[in-house]
């Protein structure tokens, strides 16, 4: 992270810690291509910066880290044009999304995990497993509607 952008982090992270949100955050790049032995690709440039920045939330903001994902889009979804520097600098970048209100156990690992201890015999019984409901998701953008 630039250290420009570090006071706008910290005020970011401390508004969000203090809500029960899911964020997604979303790592992006300019289109110039990109081969060297750390980055085989934008691909892997756009989720490194991603993943760097949910570290920094569980590590340094504490946020747990069933509250966040990470997803690396590369040059694929550009604010700005990319022949400016001015407007390749806008498109390296992090988004932080909210996606919703968080779960305090995920529906997964509550499946997984669920144990139900019977105070009268003192045994424990697994739970039947859980089973999920897909959710449909439909796009805003015209584009990817069918």
């Amino acid at each position: 992270m630039k250290s420009a952008s570090q006071a706008a982090f910290d005020r970011i992270a401390g508004m969000l810690r203090e809500r029960d949100y899911r964020l997604r955050i979303e790592g992006h790049t300019d289109n110039a291509p990109i081969h060297n032995s750390q980055f085989p690709s934008n691909w892997e440039l756009s989720t490194s910066r991603a993943t760097e920045i949910v570290r920094l939330l569980i590590v340094r903001e504490g946020f747990g880290p069933a509250r966040l994902s990470a997803a690396g889009y590369a040059e694929y979804y550009p604010v700005a044009t990319n022949l400016t520097t001015e407007g390749r600098a806008m498109n390296r970048r992090v988004d932080i999304v909210i996606v919703g209100n968080a779960w305090m156990v995920t529906p997964t690992a509550q499946a997984a995990t669920q144990v139900h201890v019977s105070a009268a015999a003192k045994t424990t019984e697994t739970s039947p497993p859980v089973v999920l409901k897909p959710t449909v998701v439909k796009s805003v953008d015209p584009l990817l509607q069918p």
